[in-house]
């Protein structure tokens, strides 16, 4: 089978999935306004593509997921083994829209739609984007945005990238990984959150987990509970 067809076949599936977990979320209308923004016209209509990826909490909600384990096990099998239960339904909205795009565009097309909704969106919108990063094609190009999400000082866009998602770990170099560890260790973000933590240990990422305790113990500082799933093996904190 031909590969880009056979991405167009996974993003559509994956699209059903998540229109699927919306419609059990919402009222026939929201769901309705999903199908029509998320369904295949005979023209991308991006000005139409915007309004909606702007709309639709006020279309769809905020409320969590809370996906089911039958919806989990659908989900897994499309590939999607991380926990996306604390999306909101909005979120799941949003990444449909990415991903029917995705299928649509080409590469370069779709990278400047997806630079546009991040760049122009509010921070409910960019944290969508950042979560749907590994269910598209390609998710490497995307490392500089993800990277610099990762700097701001937006906890939720922090957490978008660093929490409940498999990007870091797949694709973030060590440097930027363990720097992205740091700094939920320092803003109180459970590692636990953190995807695939368990595999990308390093030496210096333990190394730079001790100093930081070091350094906390030396001022007197509390140092967080979790820090041993990083330092565990590689000498005990202070």
């Amino acid at each position: 089978m031909n590969a880009s067809l056979l991405i167009v076949i996974t993003l559509t599936a994956i699209q059903d999935a998540l229109v699927g977990l919306v419609a059990q979320r919402v009222p026939a209308t929201g769901l309705a306004w999903l199908e029509v923004a998320a369904g295949v016209q005979p023209e991308f209509d991006r000005a139409a593509f915007l309004d909606a990826f702007a709309l639709a909490t006020r279309r769809l909600s905020r409320a969590p997921l809370d996906v089911t384990p039958d919806e989990a096990g659908t989900l897994a099998a499309l590939g999607i083994e991380w926990p996306i239960g604390v999306w909101g339904v909005d979120d799941a909205g949003r990444a449909a829209l990415l991903v029917s795009a995705a299928a649509r565009l080409r590469a370069s097309e779709f990278e400047g739609v997806l630079e546009d909704v991040y760049q122009h969106g509010d921070n409910r919108e960019r944290q969508a984007v950042l979560r749907t990063l590994p269910l598209l094609p390609e998710p490497a190009r995307f490392l500089p945005l993800a990277v610099d999400a990762c700097r701001m000082h937006i906890q939720p866009l922090f957490e978008a990238v660093a929490c409940e998602n498999p990007y870091p770990e797949a694709h973030f170099p060590d440097l930027n990984f363990n720097q992205m560890v740091l700094k939920a260790l320092f803003i109180g973000v459970p590692l636990a959150r953190v995807v695939g933590l368990e595999r990308r240990l390093t030496p210096e990422l333990a190394r730079m987990a001790g100093d930081y305790a070091s350094e906390r113990a030396a001022a007197g500082r509390s140092i967080p509970a979790d820090i041993g799933l990083v330092t565990a093996g590689r000498g005990s904190p202070p």
